[in-house]
């Protein structure tokens, strides 16, 4: 796995070369349309020569000068052996790239400080094996430079490859740019081609690491003076555990406590108790000022929330999500609060 590390922009007044070759590679980047699905061709693989390639070039140039200067027949021979192996060397190169086809996984959702993975399946329909297949997410700030990880491709076969993104922050972002490179077989030329996938990836609020316990239930309309609850994450309301009950009225935490402490005793949630009380997760009421502290306790709740088996609700500015339980309701207040 190849994780992007981002750096901090470069001072154009300081690097003005620098500054200038990233304008222009952003502005290139940019024209180039989004898809999650790239098939290489002659159109959109690249080639120049590489530093160890333009030494080559040098040394050959001096070769023959001095082949020429002393009538080195053996000089020729072996200057024009040299070129001769560059020249295949460049077309295997090129065509080590061209003709392969790259697609793009729809990436899952992460969290603010996590890393998202780029799932990524090369396919070759060429009967030989393509070799030195190198992949990285660009940097955006330092477009030219990318972390690459290496792959093999065998004949009429794909391999699958999965590199790293660090996510900037909570939101929807859009994929940056990514990389595909070879230098395969002599490493003196190096082809790559830049593709722009279509596909975004969801950053969810980083959760709060310690938080408090979960909000005490609201009592449901008609069931007031009835309800009560703990202010202690769990709600008031369990009995010792009946043979028949689901498993998603079990309270598996506490069931964890004692089985840690060497009984074995489950117990289930009381329905008629839940019924009176509903789990409301209020933006307006987490004991924090900071928007993005608030957001961040809203996510370790719903996390909390989620894990215990609990039905909430979710309240922030502009939306209300109706009290639920469940990977769909836990998908549903994270977009909620990754998108606030």
């Amino acid at each position: 796995m190849n994780t992007a590390t981002l750096r901090p922009s470069v001072l154009p007044w300081r690097h003005p070369l620098r500054a200038l070759r990233n304008r222009l590679q952003r502005w290139f980047h940019e024209r180039m349309p989004r898809s999650d699905t790239l098939v290489l061709t002659q159109r959109n693989v690249y080639i120049l020569p590489t530093r160890a390639g333009l030494m080559m070039a040098f040394t050959l140039l001096l070769l023959l000068v001095a082949s020429i200067n002393y009538q080195l027949n053996m000089g020729y021979l072996l200057t024009f052996l040299l070129a001769g192996s560059a020249v295949v060397g460049m077309h295997l190169c090129h065509g080590n790239l061209r003709g392969l086809t790259l697609h793009l996984t729809q990436p899952l959702p992460v969290h603010a400080g996590q890393a998202a993975a780029l799932d990524i399946r090369l396919t070759s329909e060429r009967k030989g094996a393509r070799h030195g297949i190198g992949l990285g997410v660009t940097d955006p700030d330092h477009p030219g430079d990318a972390h690459l990880a290496w792959t093999d491709v065998p004949a009429q076969g794909s391999t699958q490859l999965q590199v790293a993104w660090a996510t900037p922050r909570r939101g929807l972002h859009a994929l940056p740019a990514l990389t595909a490179v070879t230098l395969f077989p002599l490493g003196t030329f190096r082809v790559w081609t830049v593709w722009r996938p279509a596909a975004q990836v969801l950053v969810y609020p980083a959760p709060e690491a310690h938080p408090p316990p979960l909000p005490a239930g609201e009592p449901q309309p008609g069931h007031a003076s009835s309800a009560r609850h703990q202010s202690t994450g769990e709600f008031d309301g369990v009995r010792a555990y009946r043979r028949g009950d689901p498993q998603k009225t079990v309270v598996w935490k506490k069931a964890a406590q004692a089985f840690a402490a060497g009984r074995d005793d489950l117990v289930s949630r009381d329905t008629l108790s839940s019924q009176r009380q509903q789990l409301w997760l209020d933006h307006a009421h987490c004991g924090v000022t900071d928007l993005e502290a608030r957001l961040s306790r809203l996510t370790a709740w719903v996390l909390m929330a989620d894990r215990l088996g609990l039905d909430y609700g979710l309240r922030i500015p502009g939306r209300e999500m109706a009290p639920d339980q469940g990977p769909s309701q836990r998908s549903r207040c994270l977009e909620a609060l990754a998108l606030v």
